[in-house]
């Protein structure tokens, strides 16, 4: 029989975390679903576990080399039956009732093609991971309520801008008409630019506030490497081109100016997390942003054609799209400075 939800997982060296992952989701009183896995070409013997572990819900894709979370999650969505895709990272572990409490969200509302989860710490589970995300103009998102402590501030459900892919559910129907994951973004902003297709689709984001995670933050790529702050950099720009609209893309530069003085500010002061960056090397953090902005450049011609297979689809007028990413905006202080 057909799934409702379709689970994937991308893996990538991480067996450990990957048995956790799998458990939780043995553990969910949620039963109309299936597992995807897929294998980014693993040395550390997850394809030997996996090799291992048998059952009906279980598909296992092995790619031969490390394609990023883009390329694995596509790969599962693509061999994917059910109307809804779930999105859970290795490095997660879902509390029981996820599943049910989003599929549930998802089943009232045909209006909502995302909905997102109440994401924690597993290190430190009173702690807040994201809640949904923010934006700010020049395209660079954050977790809505990163590194808050858990005191129920956001224990109603909400609509925000678009989930993490850390731990979210997307309707099948939404990715049908606004594509899947963009490869070329490898890691981190991809959540960023499919969200904001299927916002600029006319599709909602619903924050579910009783579908619950916890997350072991950054446990692949480093949470304060130079190559996530490389891939960072290079992707927010590329959210931007493709996605912003012409009287925004032209002034998100000035945006981008104040930002990267907070962020010297921040890397010259120890503050915020341009202050945890700096800390392993101020000249690598700023070699990453060079090397960002030469590879974002470098492949322009693709990115700006890409705008017009939004066009395709978009519902929304530009005003109403750059009212919605002002609604949903993170200031420059609390984007680099907090925390």
């Amino acid at each position: 029989m057909t799934p409702a939800v379709s689970v994937i997982v991308v893996n990538w060296d991480r067996c450990e975390l990957l048995r956790s992952c799998l458990a939780s989701l043995e553990r969910q009183t949620y039963s109309d679903f299936e597992i995807v896995v897929v294998d980014n070409g693993s040395s550390d013997g997850s394809v030997a576990y996996l090799d291992s572990v048998t059952g009906p819900l279980l598909r296992v894709v092995k790619l031969d080399a490390n394609y990023g979370f883009t390329g694995g999650a596509n790969a599962g969505i693509r061999i994917a039956r059910g109307r809804y895709i779930a999105l859970l990272n290795n490095d997660a572990e879902a509390e029981p009732d996820w599943l049910r409490t989003l599929a549930a969200a998802l089943d009232a509302d045909d209006t909502a093609g995302m909905a997102a989860s109440k994401i924690l710490f597993a290190q430190d589970p009173s702690r807040i991971d994201k809640v949904g995300h923010l934006i700010y103009m020049d395209g660079l998102n954050h977790g809505r309520g990163s590194g808050e402590t858990d005191r129920g501030q956001f224990d109603r459900d909400a609509e925000v801008l678009f989930p993490d892919g850390a731990a979210a559910m997307y309707r099948k129907a939404m990715l049908d008409q606004v594509g899947l994951f963009d490869e070329r973004f490898f890691a981190y902003g991809d959540d960023a630019d499919l969200g904001l297709r299927g916002r600029w689709a006319g599709w909602r984001c619903l924050y579910v506030a009783g579908a619950c995670v916890l997350h072991q933050r950054s446990a692949t790529a480093g949470e304060f490497s130079p190559f996530k702050a490389f891939l960072i950099e290079r992707n927010r720009l590329w959210v931007a081109l493709k996605l912003w609209p012409w009287p925004l893309l032209l002034v998100s530069p000035a945006f981008t100016v104040v930002r990267l003085v907070f962020h010297a500010y921040g890397a010259l002061t120890g503050t915020g997390s341009s202050g945890r960056f700096a800390r392993n090397s101020r000249s690598a953090l700023v070699l990453s942003m060079a090397r960002a902005y030469l590879a974002a450049f470098a492949q322009l011609g693709g990115i700006l054609r890409s705008r017009s297979e939004v066009r395709r689809f978009r519902c929304l007028g530009s005003g109403e799209f750059m009212r919605l990413l002002w609604k949903h905006r993170i200031t420059v202080r609390d984007l680099t400075l907090k925390g």
